[in-house]
């Protein structure tokens, strides 16, 4: 009976503590997500009304007006704080794991000298000024005063970074993000954050040492360089290929952020085990994974849906928690803050400042640097919480940090705004930024991978030469589906076939890459067997897997009628996307992989023209492009004037995103003729090996572009490709 009674009073006490937690949870999400919107609404960050939420559920405000029900519930009982506490853990981890996929150190790298000096002494002169005002702190501010160097470490980092997320917002919310100083900004945030990190690693792990002697930092620096050069070298193919591989041979639900957190907890791990902090282990991951061609929108939207609906406001809420506000009523403790406030923001503007003129920046420029600079926000957060996790800071010293992370990322946003409406925008800046407005439009800079669908025969040859050209010209990947011709039996040899392909596609895009506008043109090409009972069964598992390009090449691709094959119809209804459907004809079933190419391009107007034109430009070196533009008969006499204007302004269109993919390029306009008859009398006019057209699939069961592509492939001389979208 009493062992009974035990075990229900044993019950009650559990279920109490888990409702506890679950309004726990439900306090710190709610608040948090209601200030973050407010925060949002007044240009703040939303990151900062979390951090609020938690102030005010805290002993800030809440333990003031109504301290029963702040005790309760966030009840001190070691459940509770276990299971908030590895929510958090787990949450810094995913932060930063965020934070590293939203950081391009290539841009970084185009920056050079200016954001490499910005961030040199935008982190040098905040720690300095960090590292002084911990040997000057009081010992009551000190959680061990024999170990005073490891919290001036700490307080010298804390100072030294900045929040990459929050100056990026900012940029990106004044339409800066494109303008060079932007740039500039955003490069050095990147760098700051970069060095920060690998700063907070070091220092981590000497805090974990327990003492500071020169084996602790040696191990400590030599492990992190060596952690580095491994993850981007080896690391970075080695992360794309997991990706990759759990993308494509997984079936259930969501394999790539499952592929994402085992390689983010992986690489944490490493770096704990070779003595630095598992929170540079997690950015490197996310940095990594930034970079992964399979990483889609879709799929950056899924994890950073959890991360930013569920975790930030938990981890953000619990630092606001440990922030007891209270202790500024001691005039000292509130004094001692505004000199910390003011030295964080007078030595971090400083140091921007100065880099930025070094960097050759004006003083206009430099202004607007220097403010941005001085954001902390979450980074900061992160880093103290850490602090004083691990006993190098005090309640007191870490609620100061908080405050002046609170007061430095609140005080940017108009600080910023204020110096970037300074700042003019130079003739060439405006030009270039017009120029990359077009191109952010375009079709061929937004494609990360493509699908082949091929037999061994010279269409097929041909149409892996074309999609090779097309995927040098910016280092897509591709993927191969080799099926057996339509007149073929299977064929004994599939591995040599495969081989002929990948060679082919390999050798096509290294032509297409050696004026690609690409920064790195190498193209992976991987061999996917058909092994389903269909064709269609086999492509519609393959497209799944995300692709934003289908080419289809086989030998049999058309009827005498102009009809497409029946089989076009099956691998046509198994792909939602676009497609370019290519047909070899003339000297093409010859010689499918013939060195130049004359390319006629009908224009019209029409994005899917466009698109078509960009296929036509990326086709290699050596091209010809001729783009055909023609006026109906009708039209020309309904207002001849207004229509000749409109097809210069197409044709103009045409020849400048020619120029960007530095094609030499000819135009003409043709008047009162029917298209098909127009497109089909240039072809045979001029020496033109293949005709790239914009098409609009039709409703029906069968594949049916319209009357004026089905004319040209009954009559056309030479090679067709067809896109449609």
């Amino acid at each position: 009976m009493l062992s009974t009674s035990s075990a229900h009073a044993a019950d009650v006490a559990k279920t109490a503590h888990e409702v506890s937690f679950l309004v726990a949870l439900l306090a710190l999400i709610l608040v948090g997500r209601l200030l973050g919107e407010a925060m949002t609404r007044i240009g703040q960050p939303s990151v900062m009304g979390q951090l609020l939420a938690g102030i005010l559920l805290g002993p800030s405000a809440l333990g003031l007006i109504w301290p029963d029900f702040q005790h309760w519930l966030f009840a001190a009982s070691k459940e509770q704080a276990s299971m908030l506490d590895a929510i958090s853990q787990i949450g810094i981890l995913l932060l930063l794991l965020l934070t590293g996929m939203e950081t391009d150190l290539k841009l970084a790298k185009r920056i050079g000298k200016t954001a490499i000096s910005i961030s040199l002494t935008g982190v040098a002169v905040p720690f300095v000024c960090g590292l002084a005002l911990g040997w000057l702190l009081p010992e009551s501010l000190l959680p061990q005063p024999e170990r005073r160097l490891l919290t001036a470490l700490f307080l010298g980092t804390a100072l030294a970074i900045s929040s990459i997320k929050i100056v990026a917002v900012v940029v990106r919310e004044m339409e800066f993000s494109r303008r060079n100083l932007g740039q500039i900004i955003v490069g050095s945030a990147i760098l700051e954050d970069t060095i920060g990190w690998v700063i907070i690693a070091i220092t981590f792990s000497l805090a974990a040492a327990g003492t500071i002697d020169v084996r602790s930092v040696a191990q400590a620096l030599i492990g992190t360089a060596l952690f580095l050069l491994a993850s981007f070298s080896v690391g970075r193919r080695f992360v794309a290929l997991i990706i990759r591989w759990a993308n494509d041979n997984f079936e259930s639900d969501f394999p790539v952020i499952t592929a994402i957190l085992v390689i983010m907890i992986a690489m944490a791990l490493t770096t704990h085990f070779i003595g630095v902090h598992t929170v540079l282990g997690a950015f490197v991951a996310g940095v990594l994974i930034g970079e992964s061609p399979i990483l889609t929108k879709y799929i950056d939207a899924q994890l950073r849906g959890l991360i930013l609906a569920f975790f930030m406001p938990v981890f953000f809420g619990l630092a606001g928690l440990k922030t007891d506000l209270t202790i500024l009523v001691q005039p000292n403790l509130f004094l001692f803050t505004l000199v910390l406030i003011g030295v964080a923001s007078i030595g971090k503007f400083a140091g921007a400042f100065v880099g930025a003129e070094i960097g050759g920046l004006t003083k206009r420029e430099a202004l607007a640097v220097g403010c941005a600079m001085n954001a902390r926000g979450s980074t900061e957060v992160i880093v103290a919480t850490i602090g004083l996790s691990m006993g190098a800071l005090s309640h007191d010293l870490y609620t100061m940090i908080v405050a002046m992370a609170v007061v430095t990322t609140m005080a940017m946003p108009p600080m910023l705004r204020w110096a970037l409406s300074r700042v003019p925008l130079r003739k060439a800046e405006k030009q270039r930024l017009e120029r990359e407005a077009m191109e952010a439009k375009e079709f061929i800079p937004n494609l990360e991978r493509l699908l082949l669908v091929v037999d061994d025969s010279p269409n097929g040859q041909f149409t892996s030469h074309i999609a090779g050209l097309v995927a040098g010209s910016r280092g897509m990947p591709i993927t191969v589906l080799p099926l057996d011709g339509a007149n073929q039996k299977p064929s004994e040899n599939k591995e040599a076939e495969s081989d002929h392909v990948i060679d082919e596609i390999i050798k096509a895009a290294a032509k297409g890459a050696t004026r690609s506008i690409s920064d790195e043109p190498s193209v992976e090409v991987t061999i996917r067997p058909v092994l389903k009972p269909t064709h269609e069964e086999a492509i519609k598992i393959e497209a799944k897997k995300g692709y934003d390009l289908l080419f289809i090449g086989l030998e049999k691709m058309k009827s005498p009628s102009g009809a497409f094959d029946s089989r076009i119809d099956e691998i046509v209804a198994a792909f939602e996307g676009p497609m370019a459907t290519v047909m070899a004809q003339g000297k093409q079933l010859e010689k499918p992989t013939s060195k130049t190419l004359g390319v006629l391009v009908p224009i019209t107007g029409t994005d899917v023209s466009r698109r078509a034109a960009e296929i036509a430009f990326s086709l290699g070196k050596g091209a010809t492009v001729t783009a055909l533009y023609v006026e109906q008969k009708s039209w020309v006499k309904a207002g001849s004037g207004r229509l000749s204007r409109q097809a210069r302004t197409i044709l103009n269109d045409i020849a400048e995103m020619a120029s960007r993919y530095k094609v030499k390029i000819e135009t003409r306009k043709v008047s009162g003729v029917r298209p098909a008859n127009a497109i089909l009398n240039e072809a045979k006019a001029g020496a033109h090996d293949l005709i790239v057209m914009g098409v609009s699939r039709r409703p029906g069961e069968r594949l049916y572009f319209g009357d004026t592509p089905t004319a040209v492939v009954t009559k056309s001389p030479c090679s067709l490709l067809f896109l449609s979208t």
